[in-house]
C-alpha cells in the first residue's frame, strides 16, 4: 500500500512538472545538435592492413630454425610501437609535407590486431579524407621499407591499401548518438530538477493541496469578480 502511494506521488510530481522536464530535454538535444553539426570538426577514417608472415632471414634461421606463427605474434607488439615511432612518422611527415610533429601525427593513428591474428590494422583519423588515405598508405610504404633495416626482417605483406571513397562520410562526431545521449541526460537532469523544485516549494496553490496537507475538508473559498472599475469579493463557507 505504501509503495503504491509513493508511486502515485512520483507520477503526480512528474505530471505536474512535465513541461519543465520536456523543456530541459529539448534544450539539451538542441545544444548537442548544434555542437555536433557546427562546432566539432568532422574526422574521416582511412584503414590499411598488413600481414606478418613467416618469412625469415638467415640469422633468424640459425636461432629458431623456422619462423613460427608464435614468433610472428610476439613481434606484432614491437611493430605496433615502431609504426608510431618518430623514426617512421618523421619520414611520413617529410614525404607528405605535413605541418605536424611526430607526436601530433601519432595521435591520429590507431594500430591493433584482431584476436591474436597476424593481421595488423592501421587506422588514420584526419579532418580531410584524402589526407587520411595518403597518410595511411605512406606509413605502410615507409614502415615496410625501414623494418628491414631496423630489425633485419622481411616479413611484411600488404593486404589492403586505403582508398578514397566517392562519398566519404565522417566517423566523428556521431551526431545521432550525441543527440540521443543528450536527450537521455536531459531527462535525468529535468527529472532531478523537477523533484528538487517540488521538494523546496512549500507554497499551497490548490484546495486539493490544503486537504492533503491538513487532512481537513475545504468549506469555502474567496474569489474576486471584476465588474467595471470596481470589484466584488464573494465569501463562501
Amino acid at each position: 500500500m505504501e509503495n503504491s502511494i509513493q508511486v502515485k506521488a512520483i507520477v503526480k510530481i512528474l505530471r505536474k512538472r512535465i513541461l519543465l522536464i520536456l523543456s530541459i530535454i529539448v534544450i539539451a538535444m538542441a545544444l548537442a545538435a548544434y555542437v555536433s553539426y557546427y562546432v566539432i570538426t568532422p574526422e574521416y577514417q582511412a584503414e590499411t592492413q598488413i600481414l606478418i608472415n613467416q618469412k625469415n632471414t638467415d640469422q633468424q634461421q640459425m636461432y629458431t630454425g623456422a619462423y613460427s606463427i608464435e614468433t610472428d605474434l610476439q613481434l606484432i607488439n614491437t611493430y605496433n610501437v615502431i609504426i608510431k615511432s618518430p623514426a617512421i612518422l618523421s619520414k611520413v611527415i617529410e614525404e607528405l609535407k605535413l605541418e605536424l610533429s611526430p607526436e601530433q601525427l601519432a595521435e591520429k593513428i590507431t594500430v591493433n590486431n584482431e584476436s591474436q591474428s597476424q593481421v595488423v590494422s592501421i587506422k588514420i583519423l584526419d579532418e580531410k579524407p584524402a589526407r587520411a588515405v595518403e597518410i595511411a598508405n605512406t606509413i605502410i610504404d615507409v614502415f615496410k621499407e625501414d623494418i628491414q633495416k631496423l630489425m633485419n626482417v622481411d616479413n611484411i605483406n600488404v593486404l589492403s591499401v586505403a582508398k578514397l571513397a566517392d562519398d566519404p562520410q565522417p566517423v566523428k562526431p556521431k551526431k545521432i548518438l550525441n543527440i540521443a545521449i543528450s536527450g537521455f541526460l536531459g531527462l535525468l537532469l529535468g527529472t532531478g530538477i523537477a523533484f528538487s523544485v517540488e521538494f523546496f516549494d512549500s507554497t499551497i496553490k490548490t484546495e486539493q493541496e490544503i486537504e492533503e496537507l491538513l487532512n481537513l475538508p475545504v468549506l469555502g473559498f474567496v474569489s474576486s469578480i471584476k465588474e467595471g472599475r470596481g470589484s466584488i469579493s464573494t465569501r463562501r463557507g
